[in-house]
């Protein structure tokens, strides 16, 4: 059996360190084509010297320049390459099989699309791409003849739950239900947040993420952005899209079906399980993550969200159901907001003040070509951008 070749977009990130450690198990299988990171010099060297891929993609000229020197000085045969563009170029390589897209933020659309209209087998940790693309990534991905899978837990587990023929689909579910943790802030009052730190924002009780990832867990703005990526992947109306609260994440979502029977995937908190799934799929592999013991496991619980708690879980199906191009102005915002918030510019309670601001100051219409979504994308930032300010803590 030949390897799979693997281009892994945010090499460096969470997602990305669990995807090259899902990989170095299974040599047999896989290989590493190419790597991208934006800053992370010294740990994207690391990861050349272990995987050496044919090529390494950093964001600017500095960073590439750097790791170019080190390369050499250490006698590893990875190419650098800079920019946007490089990362397409490794994402739809001819000589490359699957992609494993984990750039955090609208940053990875470019790459996600280029490997899309290339038909690659494309992994998608990207929840952005979907949320800012939309239609015009869906039907990218069906004119490129690429296969599409998803790698949140939570969208994995409901692609897990559901029957292979996606032709199916429509028939058969009643309603999708995702799971949420709650973050940090679950059991909080909504008017004690006001002086929460990043670092408190970014303590999350079950996962290892990233810092922005794990401020949109503590406001559940993931779990909003998660609402509209199912929307697009399994073809639902926003109506049969429904969010609980599990605290101990173990029930990484499930399926409800029209004979009102339910499918549920469960494992430990590991982003390796999916990872595994997604590079082997419809094969299983080991992912080294550990198993469940159902009989030391106590109670699994369940509850609606507060809607005070977090009132930006809400904002999903507004801007589905408002005008085409209104969710990436969503996303947009929520990035600039989250920004602000880490650099402790922003108060934690005002992020979702900013999103809201700016939904209402950006007009919607639908976009034509990524060129449109950028364009979308910059107005919604500025605009997110002077919100932020206003709301300066």
């Amino acid at each position: 059996m030949a390897r799979q070749r693997v281009t892994v977009l945010g090499s460096t990130g969470s997602v990305g360190v669990s995807t090259l450690d899902v990989i170095a198990r299974h040599p047999e299988r896989f290989e590493v084509f190419a790597l991208s990171a934006a800053t992370k010099v010294d740990e994207m060297l690391a990861q050349c010297a272990r995987f050496t891929p044919r090529f390494a993609v950093m964001a600017s000229a500095p960073h590439a320049d750097r790791l170019a020197a080190l390369l050499r000085d250490n006698a590893l045969p990875t190419r650098v390459l800079q920019g946007e563009g490089a990362l397409e170029t490794i994402a739809s390589h001819e000589d490359v099989d699957s992609v494993m897209a984990a750039i955090v933020g609208a940053a990875g659309l470019g790459p996600c699309l280029a490997a899309a209209r290339a038909g690659k087998r494309l992994l998608l940790a990207n929840k952005e791409a979907l949320v800012v693309g939309g239609e015009l990534f869906m039907d990218t991905v069906r004119a490129g003849g690429a296969t599409l899978l998803p790698i949140d837990s939570e969208h994995s587990a409901i692609f897990q739950s559901l029957p292979e023929d996606p032709s199916t689909w429509a028939q058969r579910i009643d309603k999708i239900i995702l799971t949420a943790s709650g973050g940090p802030f679950r059991t909080r009052r909504a008017d004690t947040l006001a002086n929460v730190t990043p670092e408190q924002a970014c303590a999350h009780p079950n996962w290892v993420m990233g810092r922005k990832i794990s401020v949109d867990s503590a406001t559940m703005m993931n779990k909003a952005l998660e609402v509209i990526e199912a929307r697009h992947l399994f073809g639902v109306m926003p109506e049969q899209i429904e969010v609980v609260i599990h605290p101990q994440s173990v029930v990484h979502s499930m399926v409800q079906f029209t004979d009102a029977s339910v499918i549920a995937q469960l494992g430990t908190p590991d982003m390796r399980v999916p990872i595994a799934v997604g590079l082997a799929w419809p094969h299983r592999i080991e992912s080294g993550a550990a198993r469940l013991d159902f009989r030391t496991m106590g109670a699994l619980t369940f509850a609606p969200p507060d809607d005070a708690l977090f009132p930006g879980l809400a904002l999903a199906w507004h801007a589905l159901r408002a005008p085409p191009g209104t969710t990436a102005v969503l996303n947009a915002a929520n990035e600039v907001a989250v920004e602000a918030f880490l650099d402790r510019r922003l108060r934690f309670d005002r992020i979702h003040a900013v999103n809201m601001e700016t939904l209402e100051a950006v007009p919607s219409s639908k976009p034509a070509s990524l060129a449109d979504l950028l364009a979308l994308d910059a107005m919604a930032r500025s605009a997110a951008n002077a919100a932020a300010m206003r709301f300066a803590a």
